[in-house]
C-alpha cells in the first residue's frame, strides 16, 4: 500500500470512540474486537461470511420498553404498531410481538409476514395509498383492526368490498396535515404535494360522507408526516394540532370518532445529530391531543429496528490512484441502499480492535456494484485495511435488508439475531442457484 494521505477527517464526523459510546449495544473487546450485546462480530463475519446482517434482540426489546414508558408516563392510552416495512423478518417481528407490539403495514404481504411471527390483524393498521382488492379483501377477512384510507376513490372501494362481504369495514382517515416535517424529500409524507392522505381542507366532508356509507365504520383520524424526523417537535405539534381541531370538529357535527393514529417517523442519530427522545414525542402528542379523552395510536420502525442492526463486510480490496485511496468491500448498493438513493451517512467501524487504535487517513468505502453511486462513504477517515478485514455499517436495522435487491445477479445477504451470548442465522444466504431456480424458458428457448 502506499504511504497514507495526510488525515483529513471533516471534524463533524463522530471517532470511532465516539460511534461505540452512543451505542450500548456496541462495545469493543482487547481481544475479541467489536461486540454485539456479547457476541464478538467477528466471529459470526468468519462463520456465516459476509455481507451478512446482524440484529440485537436486546436492542429491540429496550427501545420497545422505552417507547412504552414514555408514553405510560404522559398518562396516555395509547398502542404502539411497529412499522413492518422497516424490518419484516420473521424473528424481529417475534421479538416485538413477545412485548407487545401490534404492526403496521402496508401490503398484503406484510400483512401475511406478521401474522406468519403472531401479530393478529386485529393488532394491525393496513396503511398505504394504493392497497389493491385483494389486499383489502384479505384484510377484512383476517379481523383488520383499521384500515387507514387515503383517497375518495379508495373509500368507495373499501365500501363496496366491506358491504359485498357483509361486513364494516374499521376505517380511519390519513390526513395529510400539508406540514413540513424537514427531512429528505423522498421521505417526507405530511406536505400537500406528497401523495399521501386526504387535504386536510378536504376531510371533514369525506369524513361525513364515509359514515352514510354501506359497509364502512368511521373509526378516527391518522397521520404521518415523515421519516427520519430529527429536528424537534415543531413539525409534530402543528400536524397534532390541526389533528385536535378536526376531532373537535367532526364530534361537534355528531360524527363518532374513537381513535387518532399519530404515525411514526421519530429519527434516529446516524451520524451526530441530536434526535428526540420519546418522552419528548408523548409530551407533545399529550399537549396537543391529551384533551381529546382518545385513545391514540403510533406507528414507529426506524426509531425500534434502525440501532438493533449492523451490516457485516469484507474488504476486498484497496485501491490507490490520483490521490484518492478507495476501500472495496463485498457489500454493496444492492444490500444496503440507503447512501445511494437518500446520501444518507451510516457509521462504519473495522471489527479489529488492533484497527480502532491504528493510524487513519481518508478513504472512499465503495462496493462492487458497477455503479458510481455504488458508494457508502466519500473521505472518511480510516485505518488501513487490507483484504480480508472486516468492518461494521451501524444503524442498518432499518430499510436494510428489506430495501435490498439481487442486482448484478448478487444474492441476498444472510441475516443472523444476536441475544446475550448466543446468535442464530435467521435467514440463510441466497445461493446462485437459487437466483437461477426462480427463472423459466420459454419453450421455444429451452434445450
Amino acid at each position: 500500500m502506499a504511504a497514507p494521505l495526510p488525515v483529513a477527517r471533516d471534524t463533524a464526523d463522530p471517532s470511532f470512540a465516539d460511534l461505540l459510546a452512543a451505542r450500548p449495544a456496541l462495545s469493543l473487546h482487547a481481544h475479541d474486537g467489536l461486540l454485539l450485546e456479547e457476541v464478538p462480530l467477528a466471529r459470526i463475519a468468519r462463520e456465516v461470511g459476509t455481507p451478512t446482517w446482524v440484529y440485537s434482540a436486546g436492542t429491540l426489546r429496550r427501545r420497545y420498553r422505552a417507547l412504552r414508558a414514555a408514553l405510560d408516563g404522559a398518562g396516555l392510552e395509547a398502542t404502539i404498531h411497529y412499522a413492518a416495512k422497516a424490518n419484516d423478518s420473521q424473528a424481529v417481528l417475534r421479538v416485538l410481538r413477545a412485548e407487545g407490539a401490534g404492526a403496521d403495514v402496508v401490503s398484503g404481504g406484510e400483512l401475511r409476514a406478521t401474522m406468519a411471527a403472531g401479530i393478529p390483524a386485529a393488532a394491525t393498521v393496513f396503511s398505504g395509498v394504493g392497497k389493491a382488492p385483494e389486499e383489502i379483501r384479505l384484510a377484512l377477512a383476517e379481523g383488520i383492526f383499521q384500515l387507514n384510507a387515503e383517497s375518495v376513490e379508495e373509500v368507495a372501494m373499501i365500501s363496496a368490498i366491506a358491504a359485498g362481504m357483509g361486513v364494516r369495514a374499521p376505517v380511519a382517515l390519513r390526513v395529510n396535515p400539508d406540514v413540513d416535517a424537514g427531512t429528505h424529500a423522498k421521505i417526507t409524507t405530511g406536505k400537500a404535494e406528497n401523495k399521501f392522505g386526504i387535504a386536510y381542507e378536504d376531510a371533514h366532508a369525506l369524513y361525513a360522507h364515509m359514515a352514510a356509507l354501506p359497509g364502512i365504520r368511521p373509526i378516527g383520524i391518522a397521520t404521518h408526516i415523515g421519516s427520519q424526523i430529527t429536528a424537534g417537535m415543531a413539525a409534530y405539534h402543528a400536524a397534532y394540532a390541526r389533528l385536535a381541531e378536526m376531532v373537535r370538529g367532526l364530534r361537534a357535527a355528531g360524527l363518532p370518532v374513537e381513535r387518532v393514529d399519530c404515525g411514526g417517523g421519530l429519527g434516529i442519530p446516524y451520524r451526530d445529530e441530536v434526535a428526540p427522545a420519546p418522552e419528548a414525542l408523548a409530551g407533545t402528542i399529550k399537549a396537543t391531543l391529551g384533551g381529546l379523552g382518545l385513545p391514540v395510536m403510533l406507528e414507529p420502525g426506524r426509531w425500534i429496528a434502525g440501532p438493533a442492526g449492523v451490516l457485516l463486510a469484507s474488504i476486498v480490496l484497496q485501491k490507490q490512484g490520483r490521490g484518492r485511496r478507495f476501500l472495496v468491500a463485498d457489500a454493496a448498493m444492492n444490500d444496503l441502499l440507503r447512501p445511494s438513493l437518500y446520501e444518507a451517512w451510516h457509521g462504519i467501524l473495522p471489527l479489529s480492535p488492533a484497527r480502532h487504535a491504528a493510524p487513519l487517513a481518508p478513504a472512499d468505502i465503495v462496493g462492487p456494484v458497477c455503479e458510481s453511486g455504488d458508494t457508502f462513504a466519500r473521505d472518511r477517515a480510516m485505518p488501513d485495511l487490507p483484504p480480508g478485514e472486516f468492518i461494521a455499517f451501524l444503524d442498518a436495522g432499518a430499510y436494510g435488508a428489506v430495501m435490498s435487491s439481487t442486482y448484478n445477479a448478487r444474492p441476498l445477504a444472510a441475516e443472523v439475531m444476536v441475544d446475550g451470548t448466543r446468535f442464530a442465522v435467521v435467514r440463510p444466504r441466497q445461493t446462485h442457484q437459487d437466483l437461477l431456480a426462480q427463472q423459466r424458458l420459454p419453450e421455444w428457448l429451452a434445450p
